[in-house]
């Protein structure tokens, strides 16, 4: 904000003094340092809920930021699953013996033929 040196504490108690004077000085420097701390109480409190609320939604952002990577890898697992799943059919569909009529009838009739 802005600074004070000990010079100008000096001029504002000097004129403090002669407008006051030496009876109401000490009381207005204390009902000023009432204000001040106050003051500087409510600063303090306006600044931590301010960090507070940063620090929040700093949260909220990298846990938005970890759902998404999640969901990206769910994503790519499903595809990947879906992928071997397709595969596998391939292999079962090529590996699986041609259907004969031979095949068809016993499949059918599971009884064997007498002797």
């Amino acid at each position: 904000m802005f600074e004070l040196g000990w010079l100008e504490i000096g001029i504002i108690g000097v004129i403090a003094l002669v407008v006051l004077g030496p009876e109401r000085l000490p009381k207005a420097a204390r009902f000023a340092g009432l204000w001040v701390r106050k003051a500087r109480a409510q600063w303090f409190a306006v600044k931590s809920e301010m960090e507070r609320e940063l620090a929040a939604e700093e949260m909220k952002a990298s846990l938005q930021a970890e759902r998404e990577a999640i969901r990206d890898a769910v994503k790519q697992l499903d595809d990947e699953a879906r992928e071997l799943q397709s595969g596998v059919r391939d292999i079962e569909r090529n590996d699986a013996p041609p259907a004969t009529d031979e095949a068809a009838g016993a499949a059918a009739d599971p009884k064997p033929p007498a002797p």
